[in-house]
This record gives C-alpha cells, structure tokens and sequence, in this order.
C-alpha cells in the first residue's frame, strides 16, 4: 500500500486515507457515533475525524511516563486537524494490514475497518485479569465502523454490542485460543471499536440487534474484516488452524517431560509428527478429544464417560505419533 493517499470512499463520501503508520477518516457528512478511545471518548455528534494508529517502540515507550489522551492530541496536530472534533485508536498492529468489508441491502450500506493481532494478547472474557489499571490503551482488534443510516444513541449502543458479539464469532470461526486460560478467544484484552451513523440521511433506523437487517449487515463486515486483517497481521487462517498441533496448544502441557518419557528416536517421531499434524483424520480427532475435555471443564458431562469415548477415539487414530500426544493430553486432562 502507498504512503500518504486517499485509497478508499464510502457511499456517504467519506474519505480515508493511508499515511504510514495511520488509517485517517474524514467525514464529508455529519455523524453521531460512540468510541472507546481515550480522545473523546463516548458518544459523540461533534467528531469530523477518526483514526487508527500504529504505535512505534518508541511511541510505546514514549507513553510509559505520559498519557495517551495527551499523545492522541498531539497526533491529531501533526494530522492538521483539530482535536476537539476527532477521536483515534492506537494498536501495535501495522497498518498495510488494514481489513475494508463493506455490506448492503437496499439503500443501508456498513463498512468496517479493521486491524487485528492476536497471538499474544487473545483473550476471553472472565480470564485471570493481567493488571488492575493501567496508564494507556494499546488496542489489538480495533474497528471503525460507518453506518450510512441515522441512527439514535440508543441503536448505536446496540450496534456496539452487534459488532462486539461478531468479533467474538470471527475468533471462534478460528478457533483462536485465549493466552490466559484453556478457552477460545472472544477478543483480546486492548480492543477498540468506533461506530458512526449518518444524521444526515433520511433513513432513520431504531433497531441493530441480531433480527434487524442493519445488525445482520454489521455482524457480516465486522466478521469478514476481523478475519481478513488477522491473516494478514499474523497469517492466522482456516488452513493454518486445520492442525493437529496447533489445536493441541490451547491445553497446553510441558511437552520436554513427554520427549523424556518417549520409546522410540525423539528426531523420527517429530518427523512423523510433522507429516501427520495436517491430516485431516488427525485434525478431527484431536479436535473430539479436546472437546471431551471442553466438556468435562464446563460440568457438561461427566468425567468417567469422557475417558471411555476419548479411548475409543483414539482406538481410531492411525497415526503413531498423534495418538502418542492424546494418550498424554487424555491422561493430564480426564484421568
């Protein structure tokens, strides 16, 4: 993607630039929205800008002894815009990954803009927590989303749980893990989302929930974006995931103590691993077993049952090296 220049517009005429280390927004209408950054944050219908920002090391180092509302600000004058009419996110995400899914239905058109990391800062809701406060807020997932509709206060806060609700749903179609627990993901623990509607438009909406078609609208960019930019920030996909190993990872176990107890040539059984971990059999039956033990950890069913279906699941696994990894998983995890 080229520096510095104007690569997208809305229907609305909305104008977003690329430069360098910012997704800039420029509304061309007049909008109302809600955001979760710490530059007018809340809800709003006096914000003509909108941003998301790459932080450098030295940006990140920078806010370890200054605070971030002071820092946007001072980012939104070397944008030469005015920071009482703007809002921004910060992410260490970069943005040449930046994900634009646009959605429509008659005259209603969403478009999401979405960077995203997840492979150290995943998380699902209710883990240990990492902090208690913190100075700054470095998003992960952020989103924009435009909305070329008018909507009240009251439906953008539906919206905002609509598209909190179909980043989760991307995560889960990923079976991406939570680095704090043996869950899936439902985001990570620095997400940032902006909604704006149109005040402009005669086409005003009262409903964004699951049943409205504006929500099915939001739900479908939100998922396609968040999937879209987390391969290509962390080339996370459907094919990377359909792999033995990596679904074994979210129950993780120190893998040195089962190398130490093995029978055979440690060298000839990575070998075997290796070749085994993408078959798609081997895919599926680690993925029943793990669930087996989803189960159990949710009070779902009953431990004693877990173990005798797990057993007999992998009676069917013919792979040596695989079947070798579940017996060890089966027996820290259901015995």
């Amino acid at each position: 993607m080229n520096s510095n220049r104007l690569f997208f517009i809305t229907s609305s005429k909305d104008e977003l630039y690329y430069l360098n280390d910012t997704i800039f927004v420029k509304f061309n209408v007049k909008r109302n929205g809600i955001s979760t950054s710490k530059l007018n944050g809340g809800f709003s219908s006096s914000i003509n800008y909108v941003f998301n920002h790459h932080l450098s090391q030295e940006n990140i180092d920078y806010l370890v002894d200054h605070d971030l509302e002071t820092y946007l600000i001072q980012k939104c004058k070397s944008l030469n815009v005015d920071s009482s009419y703007s809002t921004g996110l910060v992410t260490l995400a970069e943005m040449n990954h930046v994900s634009i899914v646009t959605e429509s239905f008659k005259n209603l058109d969403v478009t999401a803009i979405t960077t995203a990391g997840v492979r150290t800062n995943a998380a699902r809701a209710g883990d240990p927590a990492a902090y208690y406060e913190e100075k700054g807020h470095f998003g992960t997932i952020n989103t924009i989303i435009l909305i070329n509709a008018n909507l009240g206060y009251e439906t953008l806060l539906e919206a905002f749980m609509t598209a909190t609700e179909a980043k989760t749903v991307a995560l889960d179609d990923l079976k991406i893990p939570s680095q704090y627990s043996n869950g899936y993901a439902t985001g990570t623990g620095t997400d940032g989302l902006c909604i704006f509607s149109n005040i402009e438009s005669d086409n005003v909406l009262t409903n964004a929930g699951k049943h409205s078609k504006l929500g099915e609208l939001i739900g479908k960019c939100v998922a396609q974006s968040v999937k879209k930019a987390v391969k290509k920030q962390v080339w996370l996909s459907p094919k990377s995931q359909s792999n033995a190993l990596v679904r074994l990872n979210r129950y993780s176990l120190d893998i040195n103590e089962f190398y130490d107890n093995l029978d055979c040539d440690k060298e000839e059984f990575i070998k075997l691993l290796q070749k085994d971990m993408k078959k798609q059999d081997n895919v599926a039956i680690t993925t029943s077993v793990l669930n087996l033990i989803d189960e159990i950890d949710l009070d779902l069913i009953e431990k004693d049952a877990a173990l005798t279906l797990a057993n007999e699941i992998i009676d069917d696994c013919n792979s040596y090296p695989i079947k070798m990894l579940l017996e060890y998983w089966i027996s820290h995890f259901i015995h």
